[in-house]
């Protein structure tokens, strides 16, 4: 068996103990070390996990020489920081969607694997699933014809504070960058590049948006319907039809287990798809099968995807009003 590779977590939220326990599902993933600016956290995190070393900072985590990938989950804001900092350490970086809070800093995060020759990948997990495998299956096939159109939408309702990240700026708040990145991203894996966008938004009383709605057109010629809520339990469903019937992702369909296929002769059937522990295994096999291949990037999630679908953000944003800090910075 190869050697195991070696992964450091920067942050000890919900979305870090979701990777932590997706390393336990993968035979040559070996968690040592995580770090929160809270050495208490970072040990408690620690306690509950196989790490082997807590650090009370990300820069000691950066500089650990036992560490090959490090993993970004921090708030919104810092992820250009820290991914960043991993790499300007020599480390492969997975990191967090929002992959950075606009397009410029993706770019410097992007150069900088580039100029380091590191591995770095969009933690778009949901690109990596089998549902999303067996869907561009069949329409490679034929299944459903020509491909023209997706539907998708994402949405729950979110009691929470003002002072919560989803709904506090200066975390990087607000429905499209925590839930609108999914249609978004799955959109554009399925119809091919955006070319053009027009957005709608209801503001919240934080000044982030509370539900966004967008629809995209692609460079093939199809387009797509994207809504993302914090204000509704949407059915979370995602469809790309084509000439001949379509597909649906069954809900949720970012983290899906079958797919439901439906053609014009009146006929339906439902797929299971394999779904290996809580889902982020996938991008963690992802992620580690390019590492060990010497590759810089994912074919799954490109550095150039990333890139253009963090423009496609910036002008929703632009539409509806959104600001936040990191645009003035630079």
């Amino acid at each position: 068996m190869a050697e195991p590779i070696r992964w450091g977590i920067l942050g000890t939220g919900k979305i870090a103990r979701a990777l932590a326990t997706a390393l336990q599902d993968v035979p040559d993933a070996l968690l040592v070390g995580v770090a929160s600016r809270s050495l208490e956290k970072a040990e408690a995190f620690a306690a509950d996990f196989p790490a082997s070393t807590a650090y009370g900072s990300y820069e000691e985590l950066a500089a650990a020489g036992d560490i090959d990938l490090v993993y970004v989950a921090t708030p919104h804001p810092q992820h250009a920081a820290n991914a960043l900092l991993a790499l300007d350490a020599g480390k492969g970086v997975l990191c967090e969607k929002p992959f950075t809070m606009n397009r410029r800093e993706a770019e410097q995060v992007v150069a900088l694997a580039r100029s380091n020759n590191l591995f770095l990948m969009e933690a778009m997990w949901t690109r990596f699933m089998p549902a999303l495998a067996e869907v561009k299956r069949l329409i490679a096939l034929g299944e459903i014809g020509s491909v023209h159109q997706v539907v998708a939408d994402f949405g729950f309702t979110a009691s929470f504070g003002p002072e919560h990240r989803v709904y506090n700026p200066e975390l990087g708040g607000g429905a499209l960058l925590d839930l609108g990145i999914y249609p978004l991203s799955i959109a554009a894996s399925l119809l091919g590049a955006v070319v053009d966008v027009k957005a709608q938004a209801e503001m919240g009383p934080t000044g982030v948006d509370v539900q966004t709605g967008f629809t995209l057109k692609h460079a093939g010629g199809g387009m797509s319907v994207c809504s993302c809520s914090f204000q509704a339990r949407t059915p979370g469903e995602l469809t790309v039809s084509g000439s001949r019937g379509h597909i649906r992702m069954n809900t949720m369909f970012h983290r899906a287990r079958s797919i439901t296929v439906s053609l014009d002769d009146g006929s339906t059937r439902t797929i299971d798809t394999p779904y290996l522990g809580n889902g982020y295994v996938h991008e963690v096999i992802e992620a580690q099968r390019c590492f060990r291949e010497g590759l810089i990037e994912s074919p799954g999630m490109t550095h150039a995807e990333t890139l253009a679908l963090m423009e496609v953000m910036d002008e929703v944003r632009r539409q509806i009003g959104l600001v936040y800090a990191a645009d003035h910075a630079g």
